[in-house]
């Protein structure tokens, strides 16, 4: 009975699915002006940073643009996502067809496992392999989630640190006598490290656009998703026109940015200090018992 409710679920799973993709859904409003939304971000952020994006294979690239319209048609706008791919350089829809094969491949072993069990002659219940391939499926479907979020956080902390260093030469630059433009360009062209060169690149594209420069410092911040270059371009939007304002806050807002790392780098070597003073704990712990052990079985055998 239990394989039959199954089978019959498998078969309707099976129509539903290929009659939704022999006939879509028309997507609604909404969804077509989140699309609409979606490209425009886009387009302003290529005209804004230039970046080197990973090289994506045809058929991942197929894949992952049919999974986008799928996301797009119900509004899925994934910004953290998208924020952190941006950052890292990725692609979107490489990203979206590598967790769809990895969620399938995921699928796959179901029956790797039942032909295992089976050669082995165990007697087993076919909902197991079913129910453990779902579950696998779906962990390896956030994988990529998982390993985008860490790469993201490393990457994004470099580039504070490079935000701070430049806010201090910008600093330096109002100091000597140029004005807010000509300092931040000048500024961004001492380093070649990649997160200079994003800014670098916005400042650059910023004129060919037409925007100012503080303007494309927040729309770098927004596609990147950080809070230091969108306070920065609202600092410098507001006081541009007084060179002496702008150059003490931009003085504190690198002092400010230099003791949170601080802080940052504080508390990371406390957390490594407590896990060695564990892991020492443990190894004592463990030397105790080997030393206690035989004298406690001579007495328990006694």
């Amino acid at each position: 009975m239990t394989l039959a409710l199954l089978g019959g679920a498998l078969i309707g799973l099976g129509i539903f699915a290929l009659s939704r993709f022999l006939f879509p859904a028309r997507p609604g409003l909404a969804a077509r002006l989140s699309a609409t939304d979606g490209l425009r971000r886009e387009a302003a952020a290529s005209s804004i940073s230039v970046i080197t994006r990973e090289e994506v294979s045809p058929f991942k690239q197929r894949l992952g643009e049919s999974i986008g319209r799928f996301y797009a048609a119900r509004g899925w706008e994934m910004r953290s996502a998208r924020a952190d791919l941006a950052l890292l350089g990725r692609s979107w829809d490489g990203f979206l067809a590598t967790k769809c094969l990895l969620g399938a491949g995921g699928l796959l072993s179901a029956p790797l496992v039942a032909g295992w069990i089976s050669l082995m002659g165990w007697d087993f219940n076919l909902t197991v392999p079913v129910w453990g391939a779902i579950l696998i499926a779906l962990v390896f479907f956030m994988l990529p989630d998982v390993q985008l979020k860490k790469d993201a956080a490393a990457k994004r902390r470099d580039f504070r640190h490079a935000v701070g260093a430049f806010l201090d030469l910008v600093s330096m630059n109002l100091a000597g006598g140029r004005g807010v433009p000509e300092a931040l360009m000048m500024a961004s062209s001492i380093g070649d490290g990649w997160a200079m060169v994003r800014v670098r690149d916005a400042l650059s594209n910023a004129r060919i656009v037409g925007i100012t420069p503080w303007q494309a410092l927040g729309q770098l911040g927004e596609e990147v998703d950080l809070d230091e270059l969108r306070d920065l371009s609202s600092a410098l939007g507001l006081v541009a026109e007084d060179g002496a304002k702008v150059r003490h806050s931009l003085a504190a807002r690198a002092e400010t940015m230099r003791r949170r790392e601080l802080a940052e780098v504080e508390g990371q070597a406390g957390e490594r200090s407590q896990s060695m003073l564990v892991a020492q704990l443990l190894l004592c712990a463990g030397f105790l018992i080997f030393l206690s052990f035989p004298a406690a079985m001579k007495m328990l055998g006694s």
